[in-house]
């Protein structure tokens, strides 16, 4: 007798993955720091892997060990990157509740006459009042411990809510890179054996371009960071490394870095400069970056190595960021190429399958 076939099988998968995605978008809002943390983790396993490969005599790194130097590591950046940025936006700050009063008049010495010619009315603002305003509301700004309780006190749940999420990142982080190798090795046990060498060749191939990938960006991101922040030093602007920085590592969001470094570099030069000729060489380096940037750098180091054409990049960033926030723009380029990679197997079937050629 003839044994039956397992048909059920794949309708079991499907109902699986419906499920799986039902959920995903259920917890959206709990997700940022599990998925920022696996995503780091797929980042920072192969330095793992290198370091538990070096020796020293005949002491040999373990995984925990690794992994941990590479959370010193991380941590360490990020604390460098908020001792470099945070100070000098505060004396941007600074400068702008000084200067603002300035600008307010100059504003109304231009529209007063305009509105007083054509409709009669003039404006009534009182800069000693805005300046004393803004002198009280930075000297309480200053007092850092008390606007933090502050903030504490009045949004006692969104910080508690934010504070966890910044606390679960490292401690989900490390248990994911001590257990990378593990939770990859039982992912695959699951795979039904018929299917394991086709999915086990996808999922290869979706590493090597999100490695490919992930390499190059980053490549791209650190050298722009440098660009735009020697350029913009040598235009003269004092805050030239923060927003450089900032300009280079948002980058890897088509046009965010760009435009959120334009706005903080034209108000810093409006704020350290007299006249708006100082705009003019500012506009040049974000120029000359662009063209560095999407015809030097990306073609080099990225290419298409993601398999997917630039509006569809930006459009599942926007559909990323639509379903699941901040989360969801992390997850969205990964995710794409993971589609870009199922839809040319899944192409290459269509092509060679009866349907087709008949």
């Amino acid at each position: 007798m003839a044994a039956k076939r397992d048909t059920g099988l794949p309708y079991q998968w499907l109902a699986a993955l419906a499920l799986f995605c039902v959920l995903l978008y259920l917890l959206r809002d709990i997700l940022a720091p599990f998925l920022t943390a696996a995503i780091l983790a797929y980042i920072c396993s192969p330095l793992v892997d290198r370091l538990m490969r070096i020796h020293f005599g005949r002491w040999q790194l373990g995984r925990a060990p690794a992994t941990v130097l590479i959370l010193l590591l991380l941590t360490g950046l990020f604390v460098l990157l908020l001792l470099i940025v945070v100070p000098l936006l505060q004396k941007e700050i600074l400068l702008l509740t000084q200067r603002l009063p300035a600008y307010f008049e100059a504003l109304r010495s231009w529209l007063e006459p305009l509105l007083l010619k054509y409709f009669g009315i003039t404006l009534a603002i009182d800069l000693a009042q805005i300046q004393s305003m803004l002198t009280e509301h930075w000297k309480t700004a200053g007092n850092f411990a008390g606007q933090a309780l502050l903030i504490v006190g009045t949004h006692g749940a969104a910080f508690f809510g934010f504070l966890m999420s910044l606390l679960l990142i490292p401690l989900v982080l490390f248990y994911l890179l001590r257990d990378w190798r593990e939770l990859i090795a039982r992912i695959g046990q699951l795979v039904p054996r018929r299917w394991y060498d086709k999915i086990a060749l996808i999922a290869h191939e979706i590493d090597l371009v999100l490695a490919e990938f992930l390499r190059g960006q980053l490549s791209v991101m650190l050298m722009m960071s440098a660009f735009y922040a020697i350029a913009l030093w040598m235009t003269g602007l004092e805050l030239a490394l923060p927003i450089g920085i900032i300009a280079g590592l948002l980058g890897f969001v088509p046009y965010l870095g760009i435009t959120i470094g334009i706005v903080l570099a034209v108000l810093a030069a409006l704020l350290q400069f007299s006249s708006f000729a100082p705009l003019i060489p500012i506009a040049v380096v974000f120029t000359v970056g662009q063209v560095l940037e999407g015809m030097v750098l990306t073609p080099w180091l990225v290419g298409d190595r993601i398999g997917l054409h630039p509006v569809a990049v930006i459009f599942v960033l926007l559909a990323g960021g639509q379903l699941f926030g901040f989360a969801g723009v992390l997850l969205a380029l990964p995710v794409g190429a993971a589609i870009a990679v199922g839809l040319r197997h899944l192409n290459q079937s269509y092509i060679s399958s009866e349907t087709y050629l008949k």
